[in-house]
């Protein structure tokens, strides 16, 4: 499962022609305003039918039409599990089935954007906590709704190393970005004294990953997963603060 955002390269209005009668002879002419990134279809039309703006009009539509395939993946991901078709995901995103495939090759590549993502919230979460008057609030509450969220990441991400895709390459970037704002929120609960001076950012990710794997094997029951929860962070506190 690899998280491909492919786009094609033009070659001028013959191959632009040749990618339209192409899309006509393979059942997807329907989708023509669809979405097709960067693509000779979209310069060809916009050169006929509006120029510049036109052109920034598909690119603008096949953003969006991304991201509705992106939220319809998350949501049946969680609800129905990794095992759900392609075909349902572009139904509940109203989009064809040729628009997913133009954005994600392979249910894997779809897989891995919505880990990525998934990731990239988390990371602006622990950004916008970072600036926050209490500190040390602000750091267990992170912890706490990191674990809460890890339901389904956990479930992706198994599901891609299932089918042999390397997750921490695939999430390199976003990856190195948790880390840095975790370590920010980790310095700054340090400075009040609400966590102990000892603790580092990778003592804390493999809490937060001791955490999740626990409360998944509890079958995900909200009381054991908050008892958990409450007992590592407490193993974080200075000892004269427990």
């Amino acid at each position: 499962m690899t998280e491909a955002e492919g786009s094609t390269t033009g070659h001028g209005r013959s191959a632009g022609a040749a990618t339209a009668r192409g899309a006509d002879a393979g059942g997807l002419a329907s989708q023509r305003g669809d979405d097709i990134v960067g693509g000779d279809l979209p310069r060809a039309e916009a050169r006929q039918g509006g120029g510049v703006a036109a052109g920034r009009a598909l690119r603008a539509d096949a953003r969006r039409n991304r991201a509705r395939v992106l939220e319809a993946a998350e949501a049946a991901f969680a609800s129905k599990g990794t095992s759900v078709s392609t075909e349902e995901i572009a139904r509940d995103a109203g989009v064809g089935i040729g628009t997913v495939f133009r954005h994600f090759p392979t249910k894997e590549a779809l897989l891995e954007a919505v880990v990525v993502g998934r990731l990239e919230r988390l990371a602006a979460e622990a950004a916008s906590l970072a600036t926050a008057e209490d500190p040390g609030s602000a750091f267990f509450s992170f912890f706490a709704s990191a674990v809460d969220r890890s339901a389904t990441k956990i479930a992706l991400a198994d599901a891609l190393a299932a089918a042999g895709v390397d997750v921490e390459r695939a999430a390199a970037e976003v990856g190195r970005e948790l880390r840095r704002t975790m370590g920010v929120l980790l310095g700054r609960a340090q400075a009040v004294g609400a966590v102990r001076e000892d603790a580092t950012v990778a003592d804390v990710i493999a809490l937060l990953v001791g955490a999740s794997r626990a409360a998944e094997h509890a079958g995900w029951d909200r009381g054991v997963q908050t008892r958990t929860v409450a007992i590592m962070l407490d193993g974080l506190r200075p000892a004269a603060g427990r």
